[in-house]
């Protein structure tokens, strides 16, 4: 899928070599048309042998009995090791304590920060706690002044708000999935944390798309602080000048008492259950996950490789940018694992704008979150209902 689907390619001809008599077709969808196009295989019984699953979607293909279970093939295999893979990361792949899928490439959201500015603050570090956090706000607000923030946060983006939450002990759903849990006191901890920052006038209320250019915003200093993903990582090289190449770095995500958690997200490689290549596609998938191979797919590509032997050597060990991340691998943890986690997600935006504007309190966001939530979940309780009594 996107980029993944034009460079896979290159990676197949040492495969085929290896593998004499097989062949892979490769068949690139846009992310934007993937998941309707793979549902309508599905119903269609047209499913590839082989694909790319965003890990939020792999409880959906689980729930419709699309995907195999892998934890037989798993404990066969010479070539992927378990414990070699970043717990949250692979997590996000187990549903019910079995395995449907192996990771393929990681994501997880942490700071782009400007160290130049921070530094001009009074900070020699990156914050590693809320209080830091909150102090390096506050002084690098009155450092830049009225028309300059300390941190970008868009209101069209649910991922610095759920990173936050995901740092609470408590879940975000309760009672098996069945319902929300955002009145929490975690959640309405990390809900409060992230209002702060808009009502102390940090963070400006806008959207990305009221932003004309996120790099060039960040380069001129218009807001010092930035929670994203590692493909900024070459955006930023790609699109600040070389003389502001030493003013940024990256940072773990500041935690309520030292480093906290993040999102643990990216795509993973599933067998479809209609395979009539089970025994190739394995292959197929054990070939990719080779640290080997994850290598050549990061440089490729910049997407983070899943095991932490694909980090020991090469381009990625020398690349101070994405050291942050591999640290911040190791405190991913994965959304709740629904089918409906997508829809809720989306409820997180739109509650969490709303409470920016100061439609809504703490505790009414919450109460609304909840509600919003609940009716989302109706047909997952209707069906786990109707299971525990046959």
């Amino acid at each position: 899928m996107g980029r993944e689907g034009e460079v896979v390619a290159q990676l197949l001809p040492e495969f085929e070599r290896a593998h004499p008599g097989v062949r892979v077709d490769v068949q690139q969808l846009p992310w934007t048309a993937a998941h309707e196009k793979l549902l309508t295989a599905f119903a269609g019984d047209s499913t590839p042998d082989v694909c790319q699953l965003g890990n939020t979607w792999i409880p959906e293909f689980v729930a419709i009995r699309a995907i195999q279970e892998l934890d037989t093939h798993i404990a066969a295999s010479p070539v992927i090791q378990p414990g070699d893979y970043f717990a949250g990361i692979w997590d996000t792949n187990r549903i019910d304590e079995k395995l449907y899928g192996i990771p393929w490439y990681v994501d997880t959201r942490l700071l782009f920060y400007r160290r130049d500015l921070l530094a001009q603050s009074g900070f020699s570090a990156p914050p590693a706690s809320w209080t830091e956090w909150t102090q390096a706000l506050s002084a690098v607000k009155e450092h830049v002044g009225p028309d300059r923030y300390s941190i970008l946060l868009p209101l069209n983006e649910f991922e610095p708000l759920l990173a936050l939450a995901l740092q609470q002990d408590e879940p975000l759903l309760r009672d098996g999935d069945r319902w929300g849990n955002f009145e929490s006191a975690g959640f309405r901890r990390a809900l409060s944390f992230y209002l702060a920052m808009f009502r102390h006038g940090w963070a400006p209320p806008l959207t990305n798309a009221a932003i004309s250019n996120v790099w060039d915003e960040f380069g001129r200093g218009y807001f010092s602080f930035y929670i994203s993903g590692p493909w900024n990582i070459s955006e930023f090289k790609r699109r600040l000048p070389s003389k502001e190449q030493a003013a940024w770095m990256t940072a773990p995500l500041p935690g309520p008492h030292g480093p906290g958690a993040s999102i643990a997200g990216g795509s993973s490689l599933v067998v479809f259950r209609a395979s009539r290549n089970a025994a190739a596609a394995w292959q197929l998938v054990e070939y990719l996950s080779r640290p080997d191979v994850q290598r050549r797919f990061y440089e490729l590509t910049g997407d983070l490789p899943p095991r932490r032997a694909a980090w020991a050597d090469g381009a990625l060990a020398a690349d101070d940018y994405a050291r942050a991340f591999r640290d911040q691998l190791e405190r991913a943890k994965p959304a709740p694992k629904v089918p409906e986690w997508e829809r809720i997600a989306t409820e997180i935006r739109n509650v969490g704008e709303r409470a920016v504007h100061g439609e809504l309190s703490v505790d009414e966001a919450a109460k609304e979150l909840d509600a919003r939530a609940d009716r989302i979940l109706e047909k997952r309780r209707w069906l786990l209902a109707r299971g525990d009594k046959h």
